[in-house]
């Protein structure tokens, strides 16, 4: 059946799609016609400085990332052309997840096709009836689907969302899921590393202490603090001088500073990530990360181990960031990570102001609605070990303009 002018369906969809281009709000996907790196090739606009990516590490077209990648390919195909328990482990997922291991200092990980796929698998999988999640109210996008997905499946799960970072909060929901539950079921607390469209942390060594004094299971997803944080890249966690195996479970992404392809994971307990193989959906009804994938992610660790000071440049160039920014006069909101929030209010505005900056040769990405909420549109400026202090004098140039 055609879908005709007058069905309800592409009547609703069009009037939508309207409002966004009337009121500035539409986004406009850029092409890019190169590698990803301080400088990219964007369709229309060709050179420019690149300030909105996670390729935090500056690995994503690094040439032993790439090449690894290659190898993988010849070696291994193009797809793996099945899920996990069927024909789709490979020698390179079992690499991957020993590297993943050792890097976070935990027993075991796996891997998915996106850490979307990871956190979505947390706890439908692991929560049962009659548990508690509590969650962040800033947390990412697939924790929030995470929970309520759980929720909906396992009926019966409790879910308590607490004030961002704000520890009387979490410790009142924790009292409150406690007297929800019986003994005999788990209470969870779920938390981003590091918050990315603010660009803070999460008080992790103030969790850990909650969580023990409530019998709690703490869940980190460190996707933008992995490779980032920490004096060897380790995470939020190693930030706030805390070891691997003080988080009970963390899931990550290796799409950002872990060579920039694709890809997720679960790290932590080898019974945990067991009852993940044999349980979760995400794995039994889905493709296995894609080898070449694999091979590149596990290269992009070893060099991060290898070669801690590409951490070191990132935050010298973070800090240099930020002092830049403010003497321009602009408000960026302080925070240690590669993310730079400057707030701007208006999502209409934080567009419009993306688009002037990349007539100046600078791409940075205006957040408004839905991704952030009403009234909290923002430029979101992403720093890279790969960023030299040139480019960062001349994304100052282009805001002055502004």
């Amino acid at each position: 059946m055609t879908i005709t002018a007058q069905n309800p369906f592409r009547t609703r969809a069009e009037s939508i799609l309207t409002n966004l281009r009337d009121t500035g709000q539409y986004k406009q996907l850029q092409m890019i016609e190169g590698p990803m790196g301080p400088v990219t090739t964007l369709r229309g606009h060709g050179e420019c400085l690149n300030f909105c990516s996670n390729n935090y590490l500056g690995l994503a077209h690094h040439p032993e990332v790439v090449e690894a990648g290659i190898s993988g390919l010849s070696a291994y195909g193009a797809g793996t052309a099945s899920v996990r328990f069927i024909c789709g482990t490979f020698a390179p997922h079992e690499i991957l997840e020993h590297t993943i291991a050792r890097f976070l200092g935990v027993e075991a990980a796996y891997t998915f096709v996106s850490c979307w796929n990871a956190t979505e698998a947390v706890f439908p999988t692991l929560a049962e009836p009659g548990d508690a999640i509590i969650s962040d109210e800033l947390n990412h996008a697939c924790i929030i689907d995470s929970v309520r997905l759980a929720t909906v499946i396992k009926k019966g799960v409790h879910k308590f969302v607490y004030h961002n970072n704000d520890m009387d909060a979490l410790r009142g929901a924790l009292t409150r899921a406690r007297n929800a539950i019986d003994d005999d079921h788990a209470v969870w607390v779920v938390t981003d590393g590091v918050f990315s469209m603010e660009g803070s942390l999460a008080n992790l060594p103030a969790m850990r202490a909650l969580c023990d004094e409530f019998g709690a299971v703490l869940v980190v997803d460190d996707s933008h603090g992995t490779g980032v944080m920490g004096k060897t890249g380790r995470g939020t966690h190693e930030h706030h001088g805390m070891s691997g195996t003080d988080i009970d479970l963390f899931t990550g992404t290796l799409g950002k500073a872990l060579g920039g392809g694709a890809g997720g994971y679960i790290a932590g307990p080898k019974f945990a990530i067991d009852l993940i193989v044999q349980r979760a959906r995400p794995t039994l009804f889905s493709n296995a990360l894609p080898v070449t994938v694999a091979c590149s992610a596990n290269k992009a660790i070893e060099i991060l181990m290898d070669e801690p000071q590409r951490v070191q440049k990132l935050r010298d160039n973070v800090a240099y960031a930020r002092k830049q920014i403010r003497a321009a006069g602009f408000e960026v909101l302080d925070s240690p990570t590669a993310i730079c929030a400057i707030i701007v209010g208006d999502t209409a505005k934080a567009i419009s102001m993306s688009k002037r900056l990349l007539e100046l040769g600078v791409y940075v990405i205006g957040f408004g609605y839905p991704v952030v909420p009403e009234g909290t549109a923002r430029l979101r400026i992403q720093l890279s070990a790969a960023h030299e202090t040139a480019h960062i004098d001349s994304l100052v140039e282009a805001l002055k303009k502004l």
